[in-house]
């Protein structure tokens, strides 16, 4: 059996650490906003390189409440893919904004900067940019659009934990503010849902401390009206114990893929593209193919876990069914084609070689 990725296994090397943790914060009798939150949000802004970092409940809600501290009127625009997660498109919602969406780049899965030109009007505040699958984005053409129509530019940085650009910065330090996950599948998992605001921006940070705390700085004085997402002291210890072998486990992800990369060339499958530069994480391994579910199904009988990463499009989705009448055959094309190999810190060499094994079989 090749599992698509066992949680289990991904956190067992680091037990004894979490289990240290965690009996530290239980022992402390303090477990919300506390020292472990702070040892953590300062431990994730120095490992991005940037100025700041604040704990959020999840991934959501960090995307939620940046849309949210820059103030931007109702019915404002934000640019953000079409083929990305619904929670991106959820948190423009949530703040009563609408989502435009856009194309991607077939070959990255990431926003065409291209399109982003395209669909500028007056109405636009923002470009929601998201490193789809571990991928980044093309940041130095997007923060250029930005630029020249005084855009924000918010990173989704929910499968890119450690991407790294060309000129040598993380992912979460290349735009004005960017929103992660700690989701526990994620390349730096939490046990249990969890997520953090990265910004240079000082002014942004104290807004968004804010927010997550009921829209109070000080107990019971409340400034704005805010939530309740903190990211607790038991998911901040765990984060900042597993923390160390990000890096790593992202190398290994990467030895991964290449692996699969050089093995795979079965003219039925269309692999994924990313350049020499492109400081690919790999948070999922995705291919294409026009036998999709076939080949999810042949490869099940050979015992190998795969997933679909997304089988349908937000615009398709009943929940955006005022979209209905839209067409991205792009983005629709990608959804019916996609196919999630196993993938992660956990999966052997032998693993990837009876996973290409199996797909150089299959016609």
């Amino acid at each position: 059996m090749v599992p698509f990725l066992d949680l289990k296994a991904v956190n067992r090397p680091y037990r004894d650490a979490i289990a240290q943790a965690m009996e530290r914060v239980l022992d402390s009798g303090w477990y919300i906003m506390g020292q472990e939150l702070t040892a953590f949000e300062k431990s994730w802004a120095l490992y991005c390189g940037t100025k700041e970092a604040i704990g959020v409940a999840n991934g959501l809600d960090a995307l939620i409440l940046i849309l949210r501290a820059y103030g931007f009127d109702p019915g404002a625009e934000v640019i953000v893919p079409a083929n990305t997660y619904i929670a991106s498109i959820l948190a423009i919602s949530a703040n009563q904004l609408t989502p435009v969406l856009a194309e991607p780049d077939p070959k990255t899965y990431n926003l065409d900067p291209n399109e982003i030109e395209r669909l500028i009007t007056p109405k636009t505040k923002a470009i929601l940019v998201v490193h789809l699958y571990g991928q980044l984005a093309d940041m130095a053409a997007i923060n250029a659009i930005a630029q020249k129509h005084h855009l924000k530019v918010i990173e989704d940085c929910a499968q890119s934990h450690g991407a790294l650009s060309p000129d040598g910065r993380r992912a979460g330090n290349l735009g004005d503010a960017a929103g992660f996950s700690f989701y526990p599948g994620k390349n730096l998992g939490a046990l249990g849902d969890a997520g953090a605001v990265t910004t240079n921006d000082p002014e942004l940070a104290e807004r968004l401390r804010s927010l997550r705390n009921y829209g109070s700085h000080k107990k019971y004085y409340n400034e704005v009206k805010g939530v309740n997402s903190r990211l607790d002291e038991l998911q901040a210890a765990v984060l900042a114990a597993k923390l160390p072998h990000l890096d790593p486990e992202n190398q290994h992800r990467q030895a991964r893929a290449a692996q699969y990369l050089a093995g795979i060339k079965n003219p039925l499958i269309e692999l994924p593209q990313s350049g020499p530069k492109a400081g690919h994480v790999w948070h999922l391994f995705v291919i294409q193919t026009d036998e999709r579910d076939r080949l999810a199904e042949y490869l099940k009988a050979k015992g190998i876990g795969t997933l679909v990463h997304y089988p349908v499009p937000p615009h398709q989705q009943k929940a955006y069914s005022e979209w209905k009448h839209l067409s991205f055959p792009i983005t629709e094309a990608i959804h019916q084609r996609i196919l999630s190999l196993p993938m992660g810190p956990c999966l052997s060499e032998s693993e990837t070689n009876q996973v290409i094994e199996a797909l150089e079989a299959y016609r």
